[in-house]
């Protein structure tokens, strides 16, 4: 079971994930979250990441980070939104491969304004588990 912290906004099982995919978040990346499934690649990782910032999962987030560039803590801010994701571009990252990188765009709200968050992330197996590396430079 997924350890929530204080922080944790609450996810509707039924609403849609916040992901993008055409999925309930009880049956997409709330599996993820819970500890009930893995990510199967580099890109569902991706979006399960995404996901727990848009339900405020810090320990999730920490969880599927590398301990090589992993923070000790994460401080999210409640009062950003995170609005959607895009997938713009993949490489690697399947369940045959030990590295991919995925490029997405993400857009968050806060203060009524929206913001763009554009990275291409790089993702490895770590212990047999994809895991968030680091951002690749533009």
């Amino acid at each position: 079971m997924s350890q929530r912290s204080p922080r944790t906004r609450s996810a509707h099982a039924t609403q849609p994930c916040p992901c993008g995919r055409d999925a309930a978040y009880q049956d997409c990346c709330g599996r993820l979250h819970a500890g009930l499934a893995s990510a199967a690649t580099a890109e569902d990782l991706m979006r399960s990441r995404y996901s727990a910032f848009a339900v405020g999962d810090e320990a999730y987030l920490l969880r599927s980070w590398h301990p090589d560039t992993r923070p000790r803590r994460l401080d999210l801010d409640a009062r950003t939104e995170w609005v959607r994701l895009e997938v713009l571009g993949a490489t690697g990252g399947t369940p045959f491969h030990n590295e991919g990188t995925v490029d997405f765009r993400a857009v968050h709200r806060e203060g009524g304004q929206e913001f763009e968050l554009r990275e291409h992330s790089r993702f490895v197996r770590h212990e047999g588990a994809w895991v968030y590396l680091d951002a690749l430079p533009e």
